[in-house]
């Protein structure tokens, strides 16, 4: 047995180096390179017996070239001499081992062991053994304040990670934005391919509504998770799901099951509801897991919960309160506005009748007076029927869907078409004919957008005007005031009307 003082320095400057750094991977690298430093070994392996505690499989260094040599190619035989036959192995000594293995504890458990192997001068010696004997014990206690530091680093990553969630979702983002922001952090926290959030459907199962993918997750959006699958089952019982390789997993049913490898699936859950599930999953082949990882993205799923529920509170005060300030004022155009456009109009149709015949021209000043303030009368009733509708609810009533139409179209024409209506149109307007003249104002509306120099537009719906043959119908007008070449239409000067008729 040799004497390892002279080899005292290089054992003391790899005792150093080994923690030198504080990431765990970094780490593992030091040690497997000053072992191969210490002994003179061109080749070191760290195999870890846990390697789905860390996410590491094996840590290696390279055959070193300047212990190696320059490969050389081989040199052709000498064919005029007798080839050399091969001296025959002297048995008289044993051979030195030609592999060191030493093993690495961390607190007491088995980390790994460190496999050295490709000496070409000579065998390893004791002395090489007690070397990496005592950088093994160094390396255990380097291991494990990695390990410390790792873990605080992700804890202090995921922390971060859901305040930021929290303070995005109570900003007042939309509940489909709340959901993209849950997917596209918890993606970025986990490392994972994809942050995907499904949502239980009204058949049992669940389907994909948010993704965030590195690419268009166009194709991940709409996958289904049947009913009665063992997934969904353990799921909607509030208990998280992890699969080693979703492409494998038989209780994988997704059709994008075979682009994906290690996943966690996660309950959405707060008070007892759950309202989806956050799916984390990586690439096929890709790395599993950690049990502090698992921890650190369940416990960021329940706070995300609850902060999805508090937003989602908060936006239904928000609305309830915006209902309230639209009601206030719908009765406030309706007890005052209204009463008092009507009540001149009143005054000004006895003031025409008093004054007929005495001034003609006073007389017709004062009539398209009362026809003015009808229409008022008509624009403001019409308002306040928008008013009373839920802004981010489909109309269901005839009103609620003439509005909608006009809507779409100021977002093309730049300005708000006026709307009017006579007559009980929500009583007598029903399927089929309502679904005509929606087609019939929607064409109009297109053809209007596409005229030049519409700078107003006007639709009525009247229920009141009978057909040419004396029975009772409806009529829809859309006028504009674009520019087409025809000169004046029906006196309102140059634009085009559209008429269109049904019997109700």
């Amino acid at each position: 047995m040799h004497d390892p003082v002279p080899r005292l320095p290089s054992l003391l400057e790899a005792v150093l180096s080994v923690g030198t750094d504080l990431e765990l991977r970094a780490t593992l690298q030091h040690i497997v390179d000053a072992a191969a430093e210490l002994t003179g070994a061109p080749y070191a392996a760290l195999d870890m017996t846990d390697p789905a505690r860390d996410g590491l499989k094996e840590i290696r260094t390279a055959e070193r070239p300047d212990l190696a040599g320059p490969p050389r190619p081989p040199e052709p035989p000498d064919l005029s001499e007798p080839p050399d036959l091969p001296e025959p192995p002297d048995l008289s000594e044993p051979s030195e081992p030609s592999e060191l293995v030493v093993p690495i504890h961390v607190d007491d458990e088995l980390f790994g062991d460190l496999r050295l192997t490709g000496k070409r001068d000579a065998p390893f010696t004791d002395e090489d053994e007690q070397l990496v004997r005592v950088l093994a014990t160094q390396a255990g206690i380097a291991i494990g304040n990695a390990r410390l530091y790792e873990t605080a680093r992700q804890r202090e990553r995921w922390i971060e990670g859901a305040a930021a969630v929290t303070t995005a979702l109570l900003s007042g983002e939309s509940a489909a934005d709340a959901l993209t922001t849950v997917a596209e952090r918890a993606r970025r926290l986990a490392k994972a391919e994809a942050g995907v959030i499904l949502r239980p459907t009204e058949d049992g199962g669940m389907e994909v509504v948010t993704a965030s993918t590195l690419d268009d997750p166009s194709d991940i959006v709409g996958a289904m998770i049947e009913p009665g699958s063992p997934v969904l089952e353990q799921l909607l019982g509030g208990e998280p799901v992890f699969i080693d390789d979703s492409a494998t997993d038989p209780r994988m049913t997704t059709h994008v099951r075979h682009r994906f490898g290690p996943s966690m699936m996660l309950p959405l859950q707060a008070g007892g509801r759950l309202i989806g599930t956050l799916a984390l999953p990586r690439r096929h082949g890709g790395r599993p897991y950690t049990a502090v990882e698992r921890l650190l993205a369940t416990q960021f799923a329940s706070q995300a919960a609850l902060a999805l529920v508090h937003a989602e509170a908060q936006h239904s005060r928000e609305r309830l309160a915006v209902y309230e300030d639209r009601d206030r004022i719908a009765r406030d155009l309706h007890d005052l506005v209204v009463q008092r456009l009507f009540a001149t109009g009143m005054m000004l149709e006895s003031t025409q009748r008093r004054s007929a015949g005495a001034h003609d021209d006073a007389h017709a000043i004062l009539g398209r007076a009362v026809d003015e303030l009808q229409s008022t009368v008509q624009e403001v009733r019409t308002a306040i029927f928008a008013l009373q509708q839920p802004p981010a609810d489909a109309p269901t009533t005839f009103r609620g869907k003439v509005l909608r139409e006009a809507a779409a179209a100021a977002a093309v024409l730049g300005f708000q078409p006026s709307t009017r209506f006579t007559g009980a149109v929500e009583n007598l307007l029903v399927e089929p004919v309502a679904g005509r003249l929606l087609t019939a104002l929607r064409r109009a509306l297109a053809a209007a957008s596409r005229r030049a120099g519409v700078s107003r537009v006007e639709i009525t719906v009247d229920a009141t005007a009978p057909l040419p043959d004396g029975r009772p119908g409806v009529r829809l007008t859309v006028f504009d005031d674009g520019d087409t070449g025809n000169g004046r239409a029906e006196g309102r000067g140059s634009g085009t009307t559209v008429t269109w008729r049904s019997p109700l």
